[in-house]
C-alpha cells in the first residue's frame, strides 16, 4: 500500500473508519518491525530510479533520435519524469500515514505458543510451507491471527487482510479464498480472508464507505509538465503585453520618448524615461504577434484584482518550474 499511491483513498477511508470507531487494526509485531525496516527502502526506490533512467533516456534521445518527432518524443519524456517525482513523493507521505494507523492499532506479540504451532505447520508442510522455502514468518502471522481468534469477541466480525497470494490462497482454484490448509479460521461468518483491506472495509461497512466515497474515489492527479509550461507561456505573454500597453501609453502622454540609439547613447541619465527606436519597432511587432496568436479577447484590460492574480499564477508556476518566489520578469 505504500509502494502505490492509488491505495491513498484507501488509507483515508481506514483512517476516517478508525477514527469513528468503527474498525480497530489488529497487527503482529513481526508486521511493524518488517514495514520499520523496509520503509526507508520503498521511499529511495519509490520514482528516483526511474527518473534517472529517463534523463538517459532522454540524452539518448537528444543524441540519436531523428530530428522528426524528437521535440514532441522529449516532451512526452518530461511529462512523465515530472510525474514519476510527484507520485513518487506521495509514498513518502503514504509511509507516514501508515506509521499514524500503525500507532493506534494493536500490536500482538509473539507468543511462545504461536511459535510452536507455526514449527508444526513446518513439520507437517502445511501451508504456507506447501512450496519450498523457508515461510515461518507467514506462518508466524496466521497463527498469530489463530490466537486472536481464540479470545474473539462474540459480537466483532475479523478478517485476515494480506497481499500475499502465494502462501496464503488457495491458487489452484480461486486466489481470493484462503488455502485449504488454513480454511478452517473461516468456517463461520464472523471471521473472513481477503486480498485487499478495501474490499473487507466496503462489506462490512457499505453505508459508512457510501459517505466518504468522494474521498475513496476521488484523487486529483498531477498536472503534465507540458501543461505547467503552456500555462506559464500564456501568463508571460499576457503580462508581458500588459506592461506593453502601459509603456505604450506613456509614450503616447509623452512622458516615456522613442529615441534614436545615438541619442539614447548620449544621455544615460535618461535611460529610464526613453527606449531606442529600433527596440520599439521591435516591441510593437511583438504586440501584434501577441495579439494574433493569444487574442485579444484573452488580453485583458483587467481589473486590479485579475491583475493581481494574473502576476501570482506567474509567480506560483514560474516556482514549480525552479524559479524563486516573485519571479516576474518579462
Amino acid at each position: 500500500m505504500a509502494k502505490d499511491y492509488r491505495h491513498q483513498p484507501t488509507l483515508a477511508a481506514l483512517e476516517q473508519m478508525i477514527e469513528a470507531g468503527e474498525v480497530d487494526l489488529i497487527l503482529p509485531k513481526q508486521s511493524v518491525d518488517e514495514f520499520a525496516r523496509n520503509k526507508d527502502r520503498i521511499i529511495r526506490e519509490s520514482g528516483k530510479s526511474l527518473s534517472s533512467t529517463f534523463k538517459r533516456v532522454k540524452e539518448a534521445v537528444r543524441q540519436f533520435g531523428k530530428e522528426e518527432g524528437r521535440e514532441e518524443a522529449l516532451a512526452s519524456l518530461d511529462d512523465v519524469d515530472h510525474r514519476i517525482t510527484i507520485l513518487g513523493e506521495a509514498v513518502h507521505e503514504s509511509v507516514q500515514r501508515i506509521e499514524k494507523i500503525f500507532g493506534q492499532a494493536e500490536v500482538i506479540e509473539t507468543s511462545d505458543a504461536v511459535k510452536l504451532r507455526a514449527a508444526e505447520r513446518a513439520v507437517e508442510k502445511r501451508a504456507p510451507f506447501h512450496k519450498d522455502k523457508n515461510s515461518i514468518g507467514d506462518a508466524i502471522l496466521i497463527e498469530v491471527y489463530r490466537e486472536i481468534l481464540s479470545g474473539a469477541d462474540k459480537n466483532s466480525r475479523y478478517a485476515f487482510v494480506t497481499h500475499n497470494k502465494h502462501d496464503f490462497s488457495d491458487m489452484a482454484r480461486d486466489e481470493r479464498e484462503p488455502h485449504p490448509d488454513l480454511a478452517d479460521l473461516f468456517t463461520t461468518g464472523q471471521s473472513s480472508y481477503s486480498l485487499a483491506i478495501g474490499e473487507v472495509l466496503n462489506a462490512y461497512a457499505p453505508d459508512f464507505m457510501e459517505e466518504v466515497k468522494w474521498e475513496f474515489e476521488y484523487r486529483e492527479e498531477p498536472r503534465l509538465l507540458s501543461e505547467i509550461m503552456e500555462a506559464e507561456n500564456l501568463l508571460f505573454r499576457q503580462v508581458w503585453y500588459n506592461r506593453h500597453w502601459n509603456l505604450r501609453s506613456a509614450i503616447e502622454s509623452g512622458k516615456h520618448k522613442v529615441v534614436s540609439e545615438a541619442e539614447w547613447k548620449k544621455h544615460p541619465e535618461r535611460h529610464q524615461r526613453t527606449t531606442v527606436d529600433t527596440v520599439w519597432e521591435k516591441a510593437l511587432a511583438a504586440a501584434k504577434r501577441t495579439e494574433d496568436e493569444v487574442g485579444l479577447e484573452n488580453l485583458g484590460p483587467w481589473s486590479d484584482f485579475e491583475w493581481g492574480m494574473l502576476n501570482g499564477k506567474l509567480s506560483a508556476l514560474r516556482w514549480v518550474m525552479g524559479s524563486e518566489w516573485d519571479f516576474l520578469d518579462t
